[in-house]
This record gives structure tokens, sequence and C-alpha cells, in this order.
């Protein structure tokens, strides 16, 4: 597929409630936008892409080989949000489509709500607060701690991870923490050499690990179990991760003291849907709508991001920070026509990229390639020349999968 520049303006259609400023920055560089409060079902998504070429989307949107392939102008894909496993990213790749995501801008949000709830656990706010609801005064400090001396036990040991170990630090609170990958433990953070030596020291457990699918069904009734009596349990990473039914039956058997869960296996696709879970009805369980990333200032700066990443692909060929393309930023060449080339990653395409140029007299005046796993990538700046031949041996090249042609 040939592209050029001049085919403007690019439409961009962004879901689930992206923020205003992401609709802001396109339509400054001169994009057509069109933004929707809600996520959209397979077909009705299908059914809005044909001349689509940037589409943004939350967690709720599932971009499938299927949906892509009803897409042939998207050349760009953006999670306003910090997972992509509900977007076909090897698909996209293929077809040579950019995905984005946003992977710090709501770092701090999810560890603030996190500190807050394992507070509000510690204290048994949630329980005092249900019962003056209800007319009851119980004031005693039976069950209620200060969370300065207690031991936290992070799983995942990203970005969300290491934030919270620090600050969890400056509360007085002991870490440990346990990732697959081989981490830096920051501040006095120990190391656990297994989930089960975790589970074994902690009084409180704090999932934020990714949504690949092994960690599907991670947390469960033997884990549980192998929890300390008494402790407290989050989950702010992915719903899938964890048997909550599992999970309702030690908080009822008293086996665990609280528990706040941010994420579901099955999520409402809208604000003010229905909404059932096996742990509704205990008053030691904090359960929110998946808010941990949702404060304005988070959602601002994803917005900001995601869509700077749009502006960057669509105008200059960027793709820094793409979860499925070559990492490439060539920076732009003031007079310089520059030709973007997604190919099959096959030995000797970018002898036959110069070669088309060589034999049409036109000069390479700055040129990038990068590959990433069956996808190569070329960023090239050409001045004058026969570039339509050149641009006919491009299309015509059988490991071509896109091309476009940026003034």
């Amino acid at each position: 597929m040939v592209a050029d520049s001049s085919t403007r303006p690019v439409r961009a259609l962004l879901l689930e409630g992206i923020h205003p400023d992401a609709q802001s920055v396109l339509e400054k560089s001169g994009y057509q936008v069109e933004s929707l409060g809600r996520a959209l079902d397979a077909d009705e998504l299908a059914a809005r892409l044909s001349d689509v070429h940037l589409l943004g989307i939350r967690s709720k949107t599932q971009v499938t080989d299927e949906v892509l392939a009803a897409a042939p102008e998207l050349l760009a894909v953006g999670a306003f949000c910090i997972g992509t496993n509900q977007i076909d990213v090897a698909a996209a790749a293929r077809r040579g489509v950019a995905v984005f995501n946003a992977p710090f801008s709501n770092t701090r949000s999810v560890v603030e709500i996190a500190l807050a709830e394992i507070i509000a656990l510690t204290r048994r706010l949630t329980e005092k607060n249900a019962s003056l609801h209800a007319g009851v005064w119980d004031k005693s400090a039976a069950g209620a701690h200060e969370v300065r001396g207690r031991r936290l036990g992070i799983v995942g040991y990203g970005n969300i991870g290491t934030q919270l170990s620090v600050l969890a630090e400056n509360l007085g609170m002991s870490v440990y923490f346990f990732d697959t990958a081989d981490k830096l433990a920051l501040g006095n953070a120990r190391r656990c050499g297994s989930l089960d030596e975790l589970l074994s020291e902690v009084d409180v457990v704090t999932l934020h690990v990714d949504g690949r699918p092994g960690n599907s069904g991670m947390f469960g009734a033997d884990e549980f179990a192998r929890m300390r009596p008494g402790s407290l349990f989050l989950n702010l990473s992915r719903g899938f991760v964890v048997d909550h039914k599992a999970l309702r039956d030690n908080i009822t058997s008293g086996h665990l003291a609280g528990a706040a869960v941010d994420v579901f296996p099955s999520e409402p696709k809208g604000r003010g849907d229905a909404f059932t879970s096996d742990l509704q009805g205990l008053p030691n369980v904090i359960l929110t709508p998946h808010i941990g990333g949702s404060t304005e200032e988070a959602q601002q700066d994803i917005g900001q991001f995601v869509a700077g990443k749009f502006r960057d692909f669509i105008d200059d060929g960027a793709t820094s920070m793409s979860v499925n393309l070559p990492q490439l930023d060539l920076g732009s060449r003031p007079g310089a026509r520059r030709l973007v080339h997604v190919h099959r990653n096959v030995p000797g395409v970018l002898a036959k990229i110069n070669g088309l140029l060589g034999e049409s007299h036109v000069n390479v005046e700055g040129q990038l390639l990068g590959t990433r796993n069956e996808v190569g990538y070329v960023i090239t700046d050409i001045g004058s020349g026969d570039t339509d031949a050149v641009l006919a041996g491009l299309a015509a090249m059988p490991e071509t999968v896109r091309l476009r042609v940026l003034s």
C-alpha cells in the first residue's frame, strides 16, 4: 500500500472517553477527530474503520486481526492506558500498523490508590464507615493498625511496583517483592526468590503484573492459602489473574482480613452498566470500577502522550516507544522528502531500496533501518530525482507491507 501525505486530512477515531487534550493535540496537527465516550464491539468497530487512519482506545475495545482486516487505511492504534493485551499487536505489525501505549503516565495514580487502600484496610475504615452509615457507633481500636512497621509484598516490580516500593518505605513499611525478571531492588526492598517465599513473609500482598496470557489465573486458592492469616490482598493489575471465588472464600472464612480489587475478569463496557461480582456485599472489601489510573492528571498526561506519538508517527514516521514496530526516529530534515517503508523482515530489502534509489539517481540524505520480529522498518530522506520510478519500484517489491511518502 502506498500513501502520500497529500491525502490529508488524517482521520482519527477516539473511543472510551479519552481525555479531550488528545483531540486538541490531533486537531492542532490538522487531523479530523471523532470522539466517543464508549467502547465498540467488533462489528461496530469494523464498520467505522473503513476510512480511519488513527484509532485511540482504552481497555475495553478489542482490536483483533479481523478488525484490522476491515481497516485498510489504518496507520496506528493507540492504547490510552498501560496495557496492550486488548490489541493483536503482532497482526497489526504484519499490516504495518504501529501500536503505541502510555506505560508511565498513570503510574503515580495507581500507586496512590494502592497506598490509600492499604491504609484504609489496615485501619478498618471501610467497616467503621459502614457501621456509622447504619447508625452504629463502634469506637474501638480492635483490629486497627498503623501501616508503619508492616510488611508489604509487591508482586510485579515494574514501573508501578517500584514507585510503590519507594513510597511505602517512606511510610515506614518493610517492602518485599517478587518478579519473574531480574529487577534491581530500590531502597531497602528485599527480593524474594519465589512467590511462595513472599506470601509467607508479608502482611499485605498487592499485584502489579502485566496482561500476558501466562498470568491468567496466577493467583487462586493455593496462593491465598499460603498467605499469612489476617493479611490483606490487593489487585490493581488485571482481572483475569485472580480467582475471585477463592478470594471470597478466604475473606468470609476470616483467613484474610480484607481486600481491595479494581479489576475484574468481566467488566461492563460503559459507565452506568450493570455489574456483578462474587465480592459484592463484603464489608471489608473495597471494590472500585477499574479506576486505578483514572485521575484527571493521569488521563490528561495519557491523552497528550499518546496523541503526541500519533502526530510524530504520521508527520515524521517516528516510532519511538512503539510496542510492535522497530523504534526509529530520524529527526527532521528541512527540504528533504521522506519515505517510510514497512516490509517483511527478510535479507536484502535495504539493498533493494537503495538500488532503486541509485538507478533513479535519487540521493539518500539520511536513512535508518530497524527490524523487530517479522517486520522491518526503513526511514529514508531523499533529494531530487525520479521519485515516481522509485515509488513504483518500492510498491512492487514483494516484501513491501506499507509505503508512505511524507513531505
